[in-house]
């Protein structure tokens, strides 16, 4: 009784609980501190999230100190239960979060613990999670790395890799029908259109390959329906229901009619015709031709005199081979396989035959109309089988760069089985998918081969151990590899503009595929964060490979090119391009219209031809000829004298002056040009100069250039370089012009300026006081 009592607090002391704090030995937290001031010295603090125990181990042997993010307060949803793009492109187990609670709590006094306290305010560099949210990769540092590229939903989810692929026709000559299955966009009107015309004209070609096997004597379909209905009892009595009933070979003539129209719109025959001409058939047409053809398919009834179109049919498929490269995989029941756009490990996965059944889901569920993220895509009904079981393989690649698009592929791979033999003739997920998070909840198949791993996978090497059995081990590397990393190139290539690059940043990726009968691999998905759960022992030897692998990439290589780098090998780098390529969805062309270069304009020169000057004006007419006779040093003070008492006076001008800069050398000096200058008649002014050109007429004229133009800084033209016209005549008449025009080719700068008539006044009264006194 008296252990359960509580014995209150001591008075002035707090209640601690020692429980929490557990003892630290003193040279355990040396080291640690130690080996944390190295590792933030070095820039050497990580962070991951998730159960990657061979992340952490592989770091920590490099000298890396964990920091660990903060747990969440409210628990995390189940990845099942997430369905947005961003938080569910990944395909990892179930069991995640549960491997990861038992890693921390087995670490609690551990010094790996102690070193993640320690750091627990410093700067992580080295970011590795499970969902792309977790980190925003536009906050980062430069130096700052993380395992995730942002906007790479272009291809990691259905709907993305969907539409990128549309576009490689701008990056790659290669055809997409060649790798990755005809898919639409369920959502889209247009794509849903599209989508319904290729369910019929598949149905009409699986029609045309019913007849020619069923009359050519190797039929296998009528021998897997056979075994099928033997298994099944529940199906045997319906089939002799119809036993006895046929379908008339109009069906056989219409899906010929659709194949050649088909034909000829991909030869562009069908370019004059308009759009008001009828199709080849109604939508009831249509109604009743799909259904004589699950009758045929599905119920197993014959055909009236089918075997007379055997070789039209045969002629009619070799044609349309050379269009549909799919052909060889569509087979005969017309399967198609309905996916969310934004999931992983086959959730929500549906596979149907019925073009009704499908267009009812689409109208029932609105949010595939809204949101236009589910993805219908056609089943590939005839793929490689093993021991007659399907399967499809799992292939890392791995991105170290966007621009320039450096990928890295890894060597191994490994193959999922289904547990159940396979067959068209069903429409259960443990047949056709092959998700380990799927066929785990379904018990293997007594019928089963007993040479199928229990576990539902084999490793490459198993794989071609098999087609070595069979002859065709020099196919792996001659026709499966190849097309497996083409396919991947292409894929990257045409979500390059959308994903942004970063070039701290990387991203490992599961690409699955399956393998048609000659071998050829099919795209199917590409996965982002895909799991690394040991789930088998297959996974258990290649998972922490690939990690490890992972890690001698992205870290050892960038302190020496030439490690070592495991099972990652260099596919494809591509040429640095400063701009990213353009992607071509929305073509624009950019410019302006050519103009016509103008005509140079050339502006009249204004010389005017004055009357006999006055008295005054003859007065300043000596007074230039004096400067010009004195010799140089006289000239020049007593043109600065003159030029100073002018230019104290307010001057305005009645037309227009155009100054030009004289030249370079001297760019504050004004000049006037001959444009606006009036010139006195040299006449009057210069007798000696004109009588001395009439006596050598052999002599050059003197030309007027750019170093003998009038200028403000002489006073020698300071007066005939304005042009006076008053707006009333005087009795003088002095100021009477007479002007003329010349021509000239270089810019100037045009003035609006007016002349009094009080200056004009003040000016005359000058020059008759100053006249006689230079003289």
């Amino acid at each position: 009784m008296h252990q359960h009592m509580q014995v209150p607090p001591l008075e002035g002391r707090g209640r601690c609980n020692y429980v929490n704090l557990p003892l630290i030995n003193g040279d355990r937290l040396k080291t640690a501190k130690s080996l944390v001031d190295k590792a933030i010295k070095e820039k050497k603090v990580f962070s991951v999230q998730g159960p990657y125990p061979v992340i952490r181990a592989g770091l920590r042997a490099r000298g890396w100190v964990e920091r660990r993010l903060p747990r969440p307060s409210v628990p995390r949803p189940r990845r099942h239960d997430l369905e947005t793009e961003a938080t569910d492109e990944g395909d990892s187990s179930d069991d995640d979060d549960f491997g990861e609670e038992v890693e921390r709590d087995d670490e609690a006094d551990d010094l790996y613990d102690l070193m993640s306290r320690l750091v627990r305010n410093e700067t992580a560099y080295f970011y590795w999670t499970t969902r792309r949210d977790s980190v925003d990769c536009r906050s980062l540092r430069k130096d700052q790395m993380t395992n995730h590229y942002a906007k790479a939903g272009s291809f990691t989810t259905k709907v993305g890799l969907c539409m990128s692929l549309r576009n490689l026709q701008w990056f790659d000559a290669a055809d997409p029908d060649t790798f990755f299955p005809r898919c639409y966009r369920l959502g889209a009107e247009d794509d849903k259109h599209a989508f319904i015309e290729d369910f019929r004209r598949t149905a009409c070609t699986s029609l045309l390959m019913y007849v020619l096997e069923k009359y050519a004597g190797d039929s296998e379909w009528e021998r897997t329906r056979k075994v099928h209905d033997a298994k099944s009892h529940g199906l045997s009595k319906p089939r002799k229901q119809h036993a006895k009933q046929r379908v008339g070979s109009s069906i056989i003539d219409n899906a010929l009619h659709v194949c050649e129209e088909y034909m000829n719109s991909l030869e562009h025959c069908d370019i004059d015709m308009t759009l008001e001409t009828t199709p080849t058939l109604s939508e009831q047409q249509w109604k009743v031709f799909l259904q004589n053809y699950y009758l045929v398919i599905h119920k197993g009834l014959t055909i009236e005199g089918c075997e007379d179109y055997v070789e039209r049919c045969k002629c009619m498929l070799e044609q349309m081979r050379c269009f549909c490269p799919q052909m060889e995989t569509d087979g005969l029941c017309n399967i198609w396989i309905i996916k969310p756009g934004a999931k992983s490990r086959g959730r929500g996965i549906m596979c149907m035959n019925k073009l009704d059944e499908i267009m009812s889901l689409v109208d029932a569920d609105h949010g595939i109309m809204n949101d236009s993220k589910w993805v219908v895509q056609k089943y590939l009904e005839r793929p490689l089988l093993v021991h007659d079981t399907k399967f499809d393989v799992r292939q890392w690649f791995l991105v170290t760069d966007w621009n320039p698009l450096t990928v890295w592929f890894y060597r191994e791979c490994y193959l999922r089985f289904s547990t159940q033999p396979y067959s068209t003739h069903t429409l259960d997920s443990s047949v056709h998918l092959c998700n380990n998070s799927i066929q785990k909840h379904f018990q293997p198949s007594p019928d089963r081969n007993p040479s199928l791993p229990a576990e539902c996978m084999w490793s490459c090497s198993q794989f071609r151990s098999w087609l070595a059995a069979s002859g065709r081990d020099d196919l792996w590397e001659s026709v499966v590899v190849p097309g497996m990393q083409k396919a991947v190139i292409q894929t990257l290539l045409t979500a390059q503009d959308s994903v942004e690059p970063r070039k701290a940043s990387f991203e490992l990726y599961g690409a699955d595929f399956m393998l048609g009968r000659d071998l050829r691999p099919w795209l199917l998905e590409i996965n982002a964060s895909p799991t690394m759960a040991p789930s088998t022992g297959v996974t258990a030897r290649l998972c922490p490979a690939v990690q490890e692998d992972t890690l001698r990439v992205v870290l050892d290589r960038q302190c020496d090119r030439n490690t070592h780098t495991g099972g990652f090998q260099l596919i494809y780098k591509q040429a640095a391009v400063e701009i990213p390529q353009y992607v071509g969805v929305n073509l624009l062309v950019e410019g302006t219209s050519i103009r016509r270069p103008r005509a140079p304009v050339y502006k009249p020169l204004i010389q005017s031809h004055p009357d006999p000057l006055s008295k005054s004006s003859s007065h300043r007419s000596s007074l230039i000829s004096s400067h010009c006779i004195s010799g140089k040093e006289n000239q020049s003070e007593k043109a600065k004298k003159a030029w100073t008492t002018l230019s104290s006076r307010k001057v305005t001008l009645e037309k227009s002056l155009i100054f030009q800069p004289k030249l370079r050398k001297r760019p504050h000096r004004l000049v006037l040009p001959s444009t606006c200058c009036v010139l006195p008649n040299p006449a009057e002014l210069h007798p000696q100069k004109l009588s001395l050109t009439h006596t050598q007429p052999d002599h050059p004229p003197t030309n007027r250039t750019r170093s003998k133009l009038p200028s403000l800084y002489h006073p020698t033209p300071s007066l005939d370089v304005i042009n006076l016209r008053p707006g009333q005549a005087f009795p003088s008449g002095r100021y009477k012009h007479e002007m003329h025009t010349v021509n000239i080719s270089y810019p100037v700068l045009r003035m609006q300026k007016y002349l009094s008539l009080n200056h004009r006044r003040a000016m005359d009264t000058f020059t008759e006081r100053e006249g006689p006194k230079s003289s």
